[in-house]
């Protein structure tokens, strides 16, 4: 098994477990809790496989739903967010993605909050849209998504600095 293999096999742990035992227990105002479980979909390497970022996406998203007793809303986010990456990397990144050469540990931080902002909005409107499922709450959707969304952009851009950044 390979070091990347490995490091991401860590990552999806540390992540999923952070996310379950920590952050499914914040709760804020009623509508901000953070979803940290999705700095998995964004640090996946680059060159690997798009159809197994596809299917550990909905596996992480799954394991995040049993533990949260969420009905399917979060693999479902989990997987949109892996589906759109490719068009996240490339709006966020330009020229370093076509050529495939993006390392989040040496890129620019305005285009890594970018990508984690595009990409966290993507997943908590798809998210928080699946889970009221109800067009009158249009309101809390977008309250919901705004609120939590700031606060995991936040705690994601702080965790891929702090966890990425040192190794340089």
């Amino acid at each position: 098994m390979n070091s990347v293999i490995g490091s991401n096999i860590v990552r999806f742990v540390i992540l999923l477990l952070l996310q379950v035992v920590i952050c499914n227990n914040i709760n804020f105002f009623g509508y901000i809790n953070p979803y940290i479980y999705i700095i998995f979909i964004f640090l996946y390497p680059v060159k690997e496989d798009r159809l197994i970022l596809l299917l550990v996406s909905f596996m992480l998203g799954m394991f995040v739903d049993m533990f949260s007793d969420s009905g399917g809303v979060h693999a479902a986010a989990a997987v949109c967010l892996a589906y759109a990456r490719p068009i996240l990397l490339k709006s966020s990144f330009g020229m370093l993605y076509e050529h495939q050469s993006i390392k989040f540990t040496n890129t620019e931080v305005g285009s890594l909050i970018s990508y984690v902002t595009f990409g966290t909005v993507l997943h908590h409107l798809i998210l928080f849209s699946l889970e009221i499922f109800n067009i009158t709450d249009i309101l809390l959707i977008l309250k919901k998504t705004l609120f939590s969304s700031i606060f995991t952009i936040i705690l994601s851009v702080l965790i891929i600095i702090l966890f990425s950044r040192n190794r340089k």
